[in-house]
């Protein structure tokens, strides 16, 4: 008997726009130990699907309008809620989207680990404390003793992450449920999460729905693949199958939009002033985790210049401190050292003094749903930076925000929702608008396509090399996928533990590394099967 048995589901969102369908009809089974991948755009219904299953799904508007979903012969559909709370986290666990807004704020991350062990297995808390430290240092955190202690505002975005999937692993359940699990982590720690992955089903039988945006990743860690589109099924069978000879125009359009190429070098020409000069670097920060209070160094004397019209690409794993350098630069954490924009020093200036770069100046922050204001709609989002400015007034604020709407692929329909109706990949597309409402001369962008879909990734790519353009736009662009920054970075900085260990031409870092740590890194790159 198959361990998982869905049937012609289907589910329905009751909205003010009327009837959405999230889910039409799909249908797919699970055997014991193995593993199913579901790919698709965003907004295609894959985490819909998987938060039926639970019974997670916010109703209403969400009505579950027909079908089955048996795990071990119970309707999972059908269940009452003690059931239901029985099964998550024990034989059931689910690896969510967004850590930041999964994981409680008022626990430290220990206490949230060994919960599961302690309501589900009756395990005593020494027990499960000394089960949790062991899987926080699997999950790759270091010194997982003292992060024991920590809070998850403490951890950087794919440290949170790691936190989320040692939650779901720490009880060992039949069936796990990743949705986007190594979304936020470098390629390093995504290795070492996709082996603990492939270890667990060898040694446990533990069976995997994988839900991912990236292609490479489903290749290797799963073996069939189910395909959705606009919540129905596209195309189904073995992963390698499917990736290698697809029968869906839908699957061969998501396959031609994964980065492959590498970007053109410029010409070289006259030396510039750089727009951006960061010169011996430095952020500390005082951690009082575990009772006790030290210095821990995020920077340790960081230089790079970056110029007018350039894209900067900067590499590390998650905690070297890459988002740290970008705030920094916005003057958004104390620093020390020399940060130089336009010929002008900026770091450490107070509120007042800072305002005129502020727009001049943007961020795209790791987590859309963090930086949106919840009780904004995306059009009151959009307007506020167009009016602020004087870059729009209330004759022609709406046509410039239906614009920005265009550039980065969202419907106008959607102009009037709010942030916590759409998707993650569509809440970061509304982050990267409102960063370009003000048409700034420089963006950091931490992280702006780790949420998005391949086909919304690919555009949002195209559409931030014809803003360089197009618009003199200069990015600093930090990103833990490397396929990504070697097709649209002119050079590439990398990170480790603070310092920065190398520093070139995109084509020279990708093939001619120097540092050791880059090479290790290159060789952590998941790769499509030859044969597509």
């Amino acid at each position: 008997m198959a361990l998982l048995e869905v049937e012609n589901l289907c589910i329905a969102f009751h909205t003010r726009q009327g009837v959405v369908r999230a889910v039409d009809g799909v249908s797919f089974h699970l055997e014991p130990g193995e593993s199913l991948g579901i790919v698709g755009e965003s907004g295609s219904g894959k985490s819909v699907l998987c938060l039926s299953l639970l019974g997670l799904l916010p109703s209403p508007p969400a009505r579950i309008e027909g079908g089955a979903a048996r795990f071990r012969g119970e309707d999972l559909l059908a269940l009452p809620q003690r059931r239901l709370r029985a099964l998550r986290g024990d034989r059931i666990a689910m690896v969510f989207q967004d850590p930041m807004t999964s994981l409680n704020p008022f626990l430290t991350v220990g206490e949230q680990l060994i919960e599961p062990l302690l309501y589900h297995r009756g395990m005593d808390r020494r027990a499960a404390r000394a089960r949790a430290v062991e899987l926080l240092g699997e999950v790759g955190i270091a010194e997982p003793e003292r992060r024991f202690h920590a809070y998850p505002h403490q951890f950087s975005g794919g440290m949170r992450q790691r936190v989320m999937i040692a939650m779901a692993l720490i009880a060992e359940p039949d069936l796990l449920i990743c949705d986007e699990p190594t979304t936020a982590l470098d390629v390093t720690v995504q290795a070492q999460i996709l082996a603990l992955l492939r270890d667990l089903r060898a040694r446990r039988g533990v069976a995997l729905i994988f839900v991912t945006h990236d292609l490479a990743v489903a290749a290797e860690v799963t073996d069939r693949l189910l395909v959705m589109r606009d919540g129905r099924t596209e195309e189904q069978g073995p992963t390698r199958a499917v990736l290698a000879r697809p029968r869906a125009a839908y699957t061969r359009q998501l396959l031609a939009a994964v980065p492959r190429s590498a970007k053109a070098p410029a010409p070289p020409d006259a030396p510039a002033e750089p727009l951006l000069a960061i010169a011996d670097l430095r952020v500390r920060y005082r951690d009082r985790t575990a009772g006790r209070r030290r210095w821990v160094e995020a920077l340790r004397g960081v230089s790079l210049e970056v110029k007018s019209r350039e894209i900067v690409g900067l590499v590390g794993e998650s905690g070297s401190g890459k988002s740290t350098l970008g705030r920094a630069v916005l003057n958004l954490v104390p620093a020390t050292g020399s940060v130089r924009f336009a010929g002008t020093e900026i770091l450490g200036l107070d509120a007042r003094r800072m305002r005129p770069f502020r727009r001049r100046l943007q961020m795209i922050f790791q987590d859309p749903y963090a930086s949106l204001d919840p009780r904004m709609t995306v059009y009151e989002a959009l307007a506020e930076p167009l009016l602020l400015h004087g870059l729009a007034d209330r004759r022609t604020v709406a046509r410039e925000v239906l614009a920005l709407m265009d550039d980065v692929g969202l419907a106008r329909r959607w102009v009037r929702k709010y942030p916590h109706e759409f998707s993650g990949g569509q809440r970061q597309r509304i982050a990267i608008a409102r960063a370009l409402a003000v048409r700034p001369e420089l963006v950091v962008a931490d992280e702006p396509v780790s949420a998005l879909d391949v086909t919304i990734q690919a555009q949002i790519l195209e559409l931030l090399l014809d803003l360089v353009a197009r618009r003199a736009l200069t990015l600093l662009f930090i990103s833990h996928d490397l396929g990504v920054v070697r097709y649209l970075a002119d050079r590439i900085a990398v990170l480790y533990r603070g310092e920065l260990v190398e520093e070139g031409p995109a084509a020279q870092v990708w093939s001619t590394p120097r540092a050791e740590y880059t090479r290790r890194l290159l060789a952590a790159v998941p790769h499509l099967p030859e044969a597509i």
